[in-house]
């Protein structure tokens, strides 16, 4: 798996739709689905909480994540 800058808009928008579908998908579960490294998407996670989009409700292994708009 690796990550491309280039494609980050596109592969944030499909974690969004994925977690919108299924919010208690780990790390994991999206990076396998998506073809990269969880490494990549805690960095697309991170980003997308940074721009308020995306929130962890609960624990690391208990929670959800909420998409906000």
């Amino acid at each position: 798996p690796i990550s491309s800058p280039i494609s980050s808009s596109k592969t944030e928008d499909r974690i969004l739709q994925m977690l919108r579908e299924d919010p208690k998908l780990s790390t994991q579960q999206l990076g396998d689905a998506l073809g990269i490294s969880k490494r990549a998407v805690l960095k697309q996670i991170e980003k997308l909480k940074e721009q308020g989009r995306l929130s962890r409700i609960g624990s690391a292994k208990g929670g959800h994540w909420e998409v906000l708009n």
